[in-house]
């Protein structure tokens, strides 16, 4: 990637540095001005690879691949040490995909558990293979973002998790009080490459990159130093993943369309709204004999159903039965939440108060910017007081003695009787981390000033922004 240019071979057009984003202006020896200007409008047609290994775009690859880091893959190179690899290397590698001959690595095997239980399978591919699959991306984005459809949400510029949720409220309220809500069986493992290649090759129509992003579907899956070859599936973990999912799974988004359906999809999470259950029953049965056979993809019948969209979750959110729905924190999302954060409490009975709650802070806002859009509040009143009850647990329990607790809750401003009679009262520190002696010894300000995210006040401050 030290030049913008490489000579070609005969009769193959040569990247140069004026040839700038997914459009390189690529003349073949003789070409007519009409067939140039042709060829750079649609790059796809002829000269897709010069384009994804323009200058400019690895460039702008390897900027974001950087920025998103990651572990290495099977080769141990880091995100940080592929510029110097490619610095050495480009030319070669430059060559290789110019003439359809590169080979990408294999990916690394990692499974991580899933929210409601079971393993993901996720394939990390090497640095190098994340920067060229990246490169593709943002060749390939271009060519089909504009055609997918407008109720697709998931991995798209411009679009958002959040929008898909306030479009899903729009449709419970415009009185499509009934959900499809469609989970399709582990989706990225099942994809066929077949069914998948085909609708890439709709608008893709060079070779060299029809067969390297079939390369890239069919690399070896490394896991206990032993590498199986695949023949399905897209696992998780490449830039180019994402897309390739959108790309296939348009097909359902047009079939909806063409039926008339108000749906909601964010990769392959689904949701579809229709007036009656009857209407809804029909829709499953009809839409699940589609993805079965043109699609070749599994529903999860166990995962599926018919119901009323206040008994259901979409994207972690749920919404009330009112006319007018409002949005709301899922209960089986909030179980996740007090799970992941009773770890850390854990943890925290070897370390101070403040160490566990700087540990605690960037988790909670994260959490609370993603349900920002949650109008019913209460959940946040209840978590704020239970995170709060956790870390005077863990301060009983640092305590350990009564003498230790007596002094403590003095030097908190209780009386010295009151401060002793609870400390020998005999109850557990759960009991004692809800009473009203460790409430007045450390109210809500006591942990503000330490720098606990209150989830209530972060909801308020999104609402007053809205």
């Amino acid at each position: 990637m030290t030049n913008g240019a490489a000579e070609g071979r005969a009769g193959t057009p040569v990247a140069t540095p004026e040839g700038r984003g997914r459009n390189p202006r690529e003349y073949g020896s003789g070409a007519s001005s009409v067939t140039a200007t042709k060829e750079y409008s649609h790059p796809e047609q002829q000269s897709l690879m010069e384009a994804v290994v323009g200058r400019e775009n690895m460039l702008a690859a390897y900027k974001r691949v950087r920025a998103n880091k990651g572990v290495p893959g099977v080769d141990g190179m880091s995100v940080n040490d592929v510029w110097g690899y490619c610095t050495l290397n480009w030319a070669r590698i430059k060559e290789e995909l110019l003439d359809g001959r590169y080979e990408p690595q294999p990916v690394l095997g990692v499974e991580i558990p899933k929210p409601g239980g079971g393993v993901r399978q996720l394939g990390i591919p090497t640095a190098l293979d994340r920067l060229i699959q990246q490169a593709l991306h943002q060749v390939l984005s271009p060519i089909f973002n504009p055609h997918f459809s407008e109720s697709s949400y998931g991995f798209r510029p411009g679009r958002s998790a959040h929008q898909a949720v306030l479009k899903a409220r729009e449709h419970a309220a415009a009185g499509k009080r009934w959900v499809v809500d469609m989970d399709l069986e582990k989706f990225f493992d099942r994809v066929n490459h077949d069914v998948l290649m085909a609708r890439v090759a709709r608008k893709v129509k060079d070779k060299r990159v029809l067969a390297l992003i079939r390369r890239y579907l069919q690399a070896g899956l490394m896991q206990g130093g032993i590498a199986s070859k695949r023949k399905e599936g897209t696992p998780q973990g490449g830039p180019l993943s994402p897309l390739l999912s959108n790309i296939l799974l348009d097909d359902l988004d047009k079939e909806l369309e063409r039926r008339g359906h108000a749906f909601c999809r964010y990769a392959d999470d689904c949701n579809i709204y229709v007036q009656t259950k009857r209407s809804g029953e029909r829709a499953m049965a009809s839409i699940t004999r589609f993805l079965t056979e043109r699609l070749k993809l599994r529903v999860n019948a166990d995962k599926s159903a018919v119901d009323r969209p206040w008994k259901r979750k979409f994207l972690g959110y749920s919404m009330t039965w009112h006319t007018q729905p409002r949005l709301k924190v899922a209960p089986s999302v909030v179980k996740r939440l007090k799970q992941a954060v009773r770890e850390e409490f854990r943890r925290g009975r070897g370390r101070s108060l403040k160490k566990t709650i700087d540990t605690l802070a960037p988790k909670l806002r994260g959490w609370m910017n993603y349900f920002k859009l949650a109008e019913v509040k209460g959940v946040f009143e209840e978590l704020d007081m239970w995170i709060r009850r956790r870390l005077r647990n863990i301060l009983w329990r640092h305590w350990k003695r009564p003498y230790a607790r007596a002094r403590n809750l003095i030097r908190r401003g209780l009386t010295e009787e009151r401060a002793w009679k609870s400390a020998i009262n005999g109850r557990g520190p759960w009991w004692n981390s809800g009473a009203s002696h460790m409430n007045q010894a450390f109210p809500k300000k006591y942990f503000d000033s330490l720098g606990l995210v209150s989830l209530q006040d972060q909801l308020r401050k999104a609402q007053s922004v809205r």
